[in-house]
Protein backbone atom coordinates (compact mmCIF):
# COMPACT_ATOMS: atom_id res chain seq x y z
CA UNK A 1 0.00 0.00 0.00
CA UNK A 2 2.81 2.44 0.78
CA UNK A 3 4.53 1.64 -2.45
CA UNK A 4 1.49 2.70 -4.53
CA UNK A 5 1.23 6.03 -2.74
CA UNK A 6 4.85 6.87 -3.50
CA UNK A 7 4.41 6.08 -7.17
CA UNK A 8 1.33 8.31 -7.50
CA UNK A 9 3.15 11.41 -6.17
CA UNK A 10 6.02 11.39 -8.71
CA UNK A 11 4.07 12.79 -11.74
CA UNK A 12 2.75 15.71 -9.74
CA UNK A 13 6.22 16.70 -8.66
CA UNK A 14 7.50 16.68 -12.18
CA UNK A 15 4.59 18.82 -13.33
CA UNK A 16 5.20 21.40 -10.63
CA UNK A 17 8.88 21.51 -11.49
CA UNK A 18 8.06 22.01 -15.16
CA UNK A 19 5.68 24.88 -14.39
CA UNK A 20 8.30 26.58 -12.27
CA UNK A 21 10.83 26.35 -15.08
CA UNK A 22 8.36 27.83 -17.63
CA UNK A 23 7.40 30.66 -15.30
CA UNK A 24 11.01 31.48 -14.62
CA UNK A 25 11.84 31.53 -18.30
CA UNK A 26 8.89 33.82 -19.09
CA UNK A 27 9.90 36.19 -16.34
CA UNK A 28 13.43 36.38 -17.68
CA UNK A 29 12.15 37.03 -21.24
CA UNK A 30 9.76 39.75 -20.02
CA UNK A 31 12.55 41.39 -18.04
CA UNK A 32 14.86 41.29 -21.06
CA UNK A 33 12.17 42.91 -23.26
CA UNK A 34 11.56 45.69 -20.77
CA UNK A 35 15.24 46.40 -20.51
CA UNK A 36 15.47 46.56 -24.33
CA UNK A 37 12.54 48.99 -24.51
CA UNK A 38 14.06 51.10 -21.79
CA UNK A 39 17.38 51.12 -23.62
CA UNK A 40 15.64 52.11 -26.86
CA UNK A 41 13.69 54.90 -25.16
CA UNK A 42 16.86 56.14 -23.56
CA UNK A 43 18.58 56.19 -26.94
CA UNK A 44 15.61 58.06 -28.46
CA UNK A 45 15.67 60.60 -25.70
CA UNK A 46 19.23 61.33 -26.53
CA UNK A 47 18.40 62.26 -30.25
CA UNK A 48 19.15 65.97 -30.77
CA UNK A 49 16.21 68.25 -31.65
CA UNK A 50 15.69 69.44 -35.24
CA UNK A 51 17.51 72.69 -35.95
CA UNK A 52 15.38 75.43 -37.56
CA UNK A 53 15.28 79.17 -38.06
CA UNK A 54 12.26 81.24 -37.11
CA UNK A 55 10.64 84.51 -38.10
CA UNK A 56 8.18 86.70 -36.24
CA UNK A 57 5.39 87.89 -38.50
CA UNK A 58 4.74 91.60 -38.77
CA UNK A 59 2.61 94.02 -40.72
CA UNK A 60 4.65 95.68 -43.47
CA UNK A 61 4.61 97.26 -46.92
CA UNK A 62 5.98 95.60 -50.05
CA UNK A 63 6.64 97.09 -53.51
CA UNK A 64 4.55 95.15 -56.01
CA UNK A 65 6.30 94.95 -59.38
CA UNK A 66 4.10 93.35 -62.03
CA UNK A 67 5.67 91.77 -65.10
CA UNK A 68 4.09 90.32 -68.23
CA UNK A 69 5.15 89.18 -71.69
CA UNK A 70 4.30 91.74 -74.37
CA UNK A 71 4.80 92.50 -78.05
CA UNK A 72 5.42 95.88 -79.62
CA UNK A 73 3.10 97.25 -82.30
CA UNK A 74 2.91 100.39 -84.37
CA UNK A 75 0.35 103.10 -83.71
CA UNK A 76 -0.98 102.53 -87.21
CA UNK A 77 0.02 100.80 -90.43
CA UNK A 78 -0.58 102.78 -93.60
CA UNK A 79 -0.62 101.36 -97.12
CA UNK A 80 1.19 103.45 -99.70
CA UNK A 81 -0.75 103.07 -102.96
CA UNK A 82 -0.38 104.56 -106.41
CA UNK A 83 -3.26 106.81 -107.43
CA UNK A 84 -2.34 106.86 -111.10
CA UNK A 85 -1.09 104.04 -113.30
CA UNK A 86 2.06 103.91 -115.37
CA UNK A 87 5.66 102.74 -115.41
CA UNK A 88 7.45 102.95 -112.04
CA UNK A 89 10.59 104.97 -112.78
CA UNK A 90 12.28 105.26 -109.40
CA UNK A 91 12.21 104.31 -105.71
CA UNK A 92 13.42 107.25 -103.62
CA UNK A 93 13.68 105.77 -100.09
CA UNK A 94 15.77 103.16 -98.29
CA UNK A 95 13.66 100.16 -97.37
CA UNK A 96 13.25 99.65 -93.63
CA UNK A 97 14.35 103.18 -92.76
CA UNK A 98 12.22 105.90 -91.17
CA UNK A 99 10.62 108.55 -93.36
CA UNK A 100 8.72 111.72 -92.60
CA UNK A 101 5.29 112.67 -93.79
CA UNK A 102 5.58 114.18 -97.28
CA UNK A 103 8.90 112.53 -98.20
CA UNK A 104 9.14 111.39 -101.83
CA UNK A 105 8.96 107.59 -102.04
CA UNK A 106 8.30 106.68 -105.71
CA UNK A 107 8.16 108.36 -109.11
CA UNK A 108 5.79 107.10 -111.81
CA UNK A 109 6.46 108.11 -115.43
CA UNK A 110 4.94 111.63 -115.63
CA UNK A 111 5.16 112.06 -119.44
CA UNK A 112 1.61 110.89 -120.26
CA UNK A 113 0.19 113.09 -117.52
CA UNK A 114 2.14 116.12 -118.67
CA UNK A 115 0.64 115.59 -122.13
CA UNK A 116 -2.84 115.31 -120.63
CA UNK A 117 -2.27 118.54 -118.74
CA UNK A 118 -1.10 120.33 -121.88
CA UNK A 119 -4.13 119.05 -123.76
CA UNK A 120 -6.47 120.17 -120.98
CA UNK A 121 -4.89 123.61 -120.97
CA UNK A 122 -5.31 123.87 -124.78
CA UNK A 123 -8.95 122.89 -124.50
CA UNK A 124 -9.42 125.51 -121.81
CA UNK A 125 -8.02 128.20 -124.08
CA UNK A 126 -10.36 127.15 -126.86
CA UNK A 127 -13.32 127.31 -124.54
CA UNK A 128 -12.31 130.75 -123.35
CA UNK A 129 -12.24 131.96 -126.96
CA UNK A 130 -15.70 130.52 -127.50
CA UNK A 131 -16.85 132.24 -124.32
CA UNK A 132 -15.55 135.60 -125.54
CA UNK A 133 -17.44 135.18 -128.81
CA UNK A 134 -20.59 134.15 -127.01
CA UNK A 135 -20.28 137.15 -124.70
CA UNK A 136 -19.98 139.56 -127.63
CA UNK A 137 -22.96 137.99 -129.35
CA UNK A 138 -24.95 138.05 -126.11
CA UNK A 139 -24.27 141.77 -125.60
CA UNK A 140 -25.19 142.58 -129.22
CA UNK A 141 -28.43 140.59 -129.17
CA UNK A 142 -29.44 141.99 -125.79
CA UNK A 143 -29.03 145.58 -127.04
CA UNK A 144 -31.07 144.91 -130.20
CA UNK A 145 -33.73 143.06 -128.23
CA UNK A 146 -34.17 146.08 -125.95
CA UNK A 147 -34.71 148.19 -129.10
CA UNK A 148 -37.33 145.72 -130.30
CA UNK A 149 -35.08 144.93 -133.28
CA UNK A 150 -34.82 141.17 -132.51
CA UNK A 151 -37.29 138.62 -131.37
CA UNK A 152 -37.39 137.03 -127.96
CA UNK A 153 -36.21 133.74 -129.51
CA UNK A 154 -33.06 135.42 -130.84
CA UNK A 155 -32.42 136.81 -127.37
CA UNK A 156 -32.95 133.34 -125.75
CA UNK A 157 -30.61 131.67 -128.24
CA UNK A 158 -27.88 134.18 -127.44
CA UNK A 159 -28.34 133.67 -123.69
CA UNK A 160 -28.16 129.88 -124.10
CA UNK A 161 -25.01 130.10 -126.19
CA UNK A 162 -23.36 132.40 -123.65
CA UNK A 163 -24.28 130.17 -120.69
CA UNK A 164 -23.11 127.09 -122.58
CA UNK A 165 -19.77 128.73 -123.30
CA UNK A 166 -19.33 129.62 -119.63
CA UNK A 167 -20.10 126.02 -118.61
CA UNK A 168 -17.61 124.73 -121.15
CA UNK A 169 -14.92 126.98 -119.69
CA UNK A 170 -15.67 125.70 -116.19
CA UNK A 171 -15.49 122.09 -117.39
CA UNK A 172 -12.22 122.76 -119.17
CA UNK A 173 -10.85 124.42 -116.03
CA UNK A 174 -11.83 121.35 -113.99
CA UNK A 175 -10.09 119.12 -116.51
CA UNK A 176 -6.93 121.19 -116.10
CA UNK A 177 -7.09 120.85 -112.34
CA UNK A 178 -7.62 117.09 -112.60
CA UNK A 179 -4.70 116.79 -114.99
CA UNK A 180 -2.55 118.75 -112.54
CA UNK A 181 -3.62 116.44 -109.71
CA UNK A 182 -2.84 113.34 -111.76
CA UNK A 183 0.56 114.75 -112.66
CA UNK A 184 1.19 115.38 -108.97
CA UNK A 185 0.21 111.78 -108.18
CA UNK A 186 3.15 110.57 -110.26
CA UNK A 187 5.25 111.59 -107.26
CA UNK A 188 4.17 109.18 -104.50
CA UNK A 189 4.84 110.73 -101.09
CA UNK A 190 4.68 109.36 -97.55
CA UNK A 191 1.18 109.86 -96.07
CA UNK A 192 2.54 109.45 -92.50
CA UNK A 193 5.85 109.45 -90.69
CA UNK A 194 7.10 106.00 -89.75
CA UNK A 195 9.18 103.00 -90.73
CA UNK A 196 8.98 101.86 -94.34
CA UNK A 197 8.70 98.25 -95.42
CA UNK A 198 10.00 96.47 -98.50
CA UNK A 199 8.76 97.70 -101.86
CA UNK A 200 6.13 95.53 -103.53
CA UNK A 201 6.84 96.81 -107.07
CA UNK A 202 10.33 97.35 -108.40
CA UNK A 203 11.48 99.97 -110.89
CA UNK A 204 10.31 99.37 -114.47
CA UNK A 205 7.09 97.59 -113.53
CA UNK A 206 3.71 98.71 -114.78
CA UNK A 207 1.60 100.08 -111.95
CA UNK A 208 -2.13 99.45 -112.23
CA UNK A 209 -4.96 100.79 -110.13
CA UNK A 210 -6.47 97.49 -108.96
CA UNK A 211 -6.19 96.46 -105.31
CA UNK A 212 -3.10 94.33 -105.85
CA UNK A 213 -1.31 96.37 -108.49
CA UNK A 214 -1.52 99.74 -106.75
CA UNK A 215 0.16 98.75 -103.46
CA UNK A 216 3.76 100.00 -103.43
CA UNK A 217 4.81 99.61 -99.78
CA UNK A 218 3.58 100.14 -96.22
CA UNK A 219 4.57 102.54 -93.46
CA UNK A 220 4.25 101.68 -89.78
CA UNK A 221 3.95 104.64 -87.44
CA UNK A 222 6.13 103.86 -84.41
CA UNK A 223 5.92 107.11 -82.47
CA UNK A 224 4.20 106.63 -80.15
CA UNK A 225 4.81 102.89 -79.86
CA UNK A 226 2.21 100.45 -78.56
CA UNK A 227 2.98 97.37 -76.47
CA UNK A 228 0.24 94.75 -76.23
CA UNK A 229 0.22 92.39 -73.23
CA UNK A 230 -2.17 90.24 -71.20
CA UNK A 231 -2.86 90.11 -67.46
CA UNK A 232 -3.92 86.72 -66.00
CA UNK A 233 -7.50 87.00 -64.81
CA UNK A 234 -6.70 85.53 -61.38
CA UNK A 235 -3.95 88.07 -60.83
CA UNK A 236 -6.20 90.92 -61.92
CA UNK A 237 -8.87 89.71 -59.49
CA UNK A 238 -6.31 89.52 -56.68
CA UNK A 239 -5.09 93.05 -57.36
CA UNK A 240 -8.63 94.43 -57.53
CA UNK A 241 -9.44 92.75 -54.22
CA UNK A 242 -6.31 94.09 -52.54
CA UNK A 243 -7.04 97.58 -53.88
CA UNK A 244 -10.63 97.47 -52.60
CA UNK A 245 -9.34 96.44 -49.16
CA UNK A 246 -6.82 99.26 -49.13
CA UNK A 247 -3.92 96.83 -49.20
CA UNK A 248 -2.76 97.81 -52.68
CA UNK A 249 -1.76 101.44 -53.15
CA UNK A 250 -1.44 102.80 -56.68
CA UNK A 251 0.20 106.12 -57.59
CA UNK A 252 -2.30 108.90 -58.46
CA UNK A 253 -0.73 109.40 -61.89
CA UNK A 254 -1.00 105.69 -62.69
CA UNK A 255 1.54 102.89 -62.82
CA UNK A 256 4.88 103.56 -64.45
CA UNK A 257 5.49 101.19 -67.34
CA UNK A 258 8.90 100.05 -68.54
CA UNK A 259 9.90 97.40 -71.04
CA UNK A 260 12.87 95.05 -70.81
CA UNK A 261 14.38 93.61 -73.97
CA UNK A 262 15.55 90.09 -74.65
CA UNK A 263 19.18 90.95 -73.85
CA UNK A 264 18.20 92.24 -70.42
CA UNK A 265 18.53 95.93 -71.26
CA UNK A 266 15.71 98.32 -70.39
CA UNK A 267 14.18 100.76 -72.86
CA UNK A 268 15.09 104.21 -71.51
CA UNK A 269 11.67 105.83 -71.99
CA UNK A 270 8.74 105.46 -69.60
CA UNK A 271 5.28 104.55 -70.83
CA UNK A 272 1.75 104.40 -69.47
CA UNK A 273 -1.17 102.01 -69.73
CA UNK A 274 -3.76 103.48 -72.10
CA UNK A 275 -6.12 100.52 -72.42
CA UNK A 276 -7.33 97.56 -70.35
CA UNK A 277 -10.17 95.35 -71.51
CA UNK A 278 -13.15 94.76 -69.24
CA UNK A 279 -13.66 91.13 -70.19
CA UNK A 280 -11.63 87.94 -69.96
CA UNK A 281 -10.46 86.29 -73.16
CA UNK A 282 -11.94 82.76 -72.88
CA UNK A 283 -9.17 81.31 -75.05
CA UNK A 284 -6.34 82.46 -72.77
CA UNK A 285 -8.00 83.23 -69.43
CA UNK A 286 -6.40 86.66 -69.44
CA UNK A 287 -7.33 90.31 -69.87
CA UNK A 288 -5.91 92.27 -72.80
CA UNK A 289 -4.07 95.49 -72.06
CA UNK A 290 -1.90 97.99 -73.91
CA UNK A 291 0.81 100.47 -72.98
CA UNK A 292 2.01 103.49 -74.94
CA UNK A 293 5.62 104.67 -75.16
CA UNK A 294 7.28 107.69 -76.80
CA UNK A 295 9.61 106.43 -79.53
CA UNK A 296 10.78 109.52 -81.45
CA UNK A 297 14.01 108.01 -82.74
CA UNK A 298 12.38 104.74 -83.85
CA UNK A 299 14.65 102.68 -81.59
CA UNK A 300 11.88 100.16 -80.92
CA UNK A 301 10.32 98.38 -83.88
CA UNK A 302 6.94 96.65 -84.18
CA UNK A 303 6.81 92.91 -83.55
CA UNK A 304 9.47 92.71 -80.81
CA UNK A 305 8.79 90.50 -77.78
CA UNK A 306 9.48 92.31 -74.51
CA UNK A 307 8.79 92.04 -70.78
CA UNK A 308 6.32 94.67 -69.62
CA UNK A 309 7.05 95.91 -66.09
CA UNK A 310 4.38 97.88 -64.21
CA UNK A 311 6.03 99.78 -61.37
CA UNK A 312 4.84 102.07 -58.59
CA UNK A 313 2.28 99.86 -56.86
CA UNK A 314 2.84 98.75 -53.26
CA UNK A 315 1.13 96.35 -50.88
CA UNK A 316 0.19 98.19 -47.68
CA UNK A 317 -0.18 96.75 -44.17
CA UNK A 318 0.06 93.10 -45.14
CA UNK A 319 1.59 90.04 -43.49
CA UNK A 320 4.08 88.20 -45.67
CA UNK A 321 5.45 84.68 -45.39
CA UNK A 322 8.43 83.38 -47.38
CA UNK A 323 7.54 80.57 -49.76
CA UNK A 324 10.16 78.29 -48.21
CA UNK A 325 8.23 78.30 -44.92
CA UNK A 326 5.06 76.91 -46.51
CA UNK A 327 4.19 73.22 -46.74
CA UNK A 328 1.93 72.36 -49.66
CA UNK A 329 -0.37 69.43 -48.92
CA UNK A 330 -3.49 67.92 -50.44
CA UNK A 331 -5.49 69.70 -47.74
CA UNK A 332 -3.93 73.07 -48.58
CA UNK A 333 -1.05 75.20 -47.35
CA UNK A 334 0.37 74.70 -43.86
CA UNK A 335 2.98 76.46 -41.75
CA UNK A 336 4.55 75.56 -38.43
CA UNK A 337 3.74 78.07 -35.69
CA UNK A 338 6.09 78.03 -32.69
CA UNK A 339 4.86 78.48 -29.15
CA UNK A 340 6.88 79.98 -26.31
CA UNK A 341 8.71 76.68 -25.74
CA UNK A 342 9.72 76.30 -29.39
CA UNK A 343 7.18 73.55 -29.97
CA UNK A 344 5.87 73.66 -33.58
CA UNK A 345 2.16 73.31 -34.31
CA UNK A 346 0.70 73.00 -37.79
CA UNK A 347 -1.55 75.84 -38.93
CA UNK A 348 -3.61 75.87 -42.17
CA UNK A 349 -3.31 79.19 -43.99
CA UNK A 350 -4.81 80.91 -47.02
CA UNK A 351 -2.19 82.69 -49.12
CA UNK A 352 -2.10 84.83 -52.24
CA UNK A 353 -0.29 83.85 -55.41
CA UNK A 354 3.51 84.12 -55.06
CA UNK A 355 4.99 87.61 -55.35
CA UNK A 356 8.64 87.00 -55.92
CA UNK A 357 9.65 84.64 -53.08
CA UNK A 358 6.89 85.66 -50.65
CA UNK A 359 3.11 85.30 -50.34
CA UNK A 360 0.51 87.52 -48.72
CA UNK A 361 -1.37 85.99 -45.80
CA UNK A 362 -5.10 86.21 -46.45
CA UNK A 363 -6.22 84.06 -43.50
CA UNK A 364 -4.73 81.94 -40.73
CA UNK A 365 -1.86 83.98 -39.25
CA UNK A 366 -1.53 87.15 -37.21
CA UNK A 367 1.22 89.65 -36.58
CA UNK A 368 3.47 88.67 -33.67
CA UNK A 369 3.29 84.93 -34.27
CA UNK A 370 6.49 83.02 -34.94
CA UNK A 371 6.78 80.52 -37.75
CA UNK A 372 9.44 78.02 -38.78
CA UNK A 373 11.39 79.52 -41.66
CA UNK A 374 14.09 77.01 -42.64
CA UNK A 375 14.02 73.30 -41.90
CA UNK A 376 10.28 72.75 -42.21
CA UNK A 377 10.68 69.37 -43.95
CA UNK A 378 12.48 67.94 -40.89
CA UNK A 379 10.03 69.24 -38.30
CA UNK A 380 7.66 66.87 -36.49
CA UNK A 381 4.44 68.42 -35.15
CA UNK A 382 4.46 68.97 -31.38
CA UNK A 383 8.12 67.91 -31.05
CA UNK A 384 10.34 70.71 -29.69
CA UNK A 385 12.90 72.18 -32.08
CA UNK A 386 16.09 74.12 -31.65
CA UNK A 387 15.91 77.66 -33.07
CA UNK A 388 19.48 78.59 -33.95
CA UNK A 389 18.83 81.90 -35.67
CA UNK A 390 15.99 84.25 -36.33
CA UNK A 391 13.57 85.60 -33.77
CA UNK A 392 13.54 84.43 -30.17
CA UNK A 393 10.29 83.53 -28.40
CA UNK A 394 8.52 86.43 -26.77
CA UNK A 395 8.32 86.36 -22.97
Amino acid sequence: MDVEITRSKKPWGLLVLLLLLVAGGGFLAWRHMKEAEKSKASAGAQMPPVVVTAETLKVQDLPLPLEYVGQTAGLKQVEVRARVGGILLRRCYVEGRPVRKGDLLFVIDPAPYKAELDQARGTLQQQKVQLDRAKIEYDRVTALFEKKALSEKDRDDAVASYNGARAAVEAASAAVRQAQINLGYTQVRAPESGITSKETRSEGNLITLDAQGSLLTTIVQVNPLYVDFAIPADEARRNDLLASEGKLKLPPQGLEVRIALGDGSVFPRVGKVNFQDRQVDPATGSIKARAEFPNPDGQMLPGQFVRVQLQGGALKNVILVPQRSVLQTQQGNLVYVLDGKNVPHTRPVVLSAPIGDVQVVEKGLAAGERIVLDGVVKVQPDVPVLVTSGDAPQS
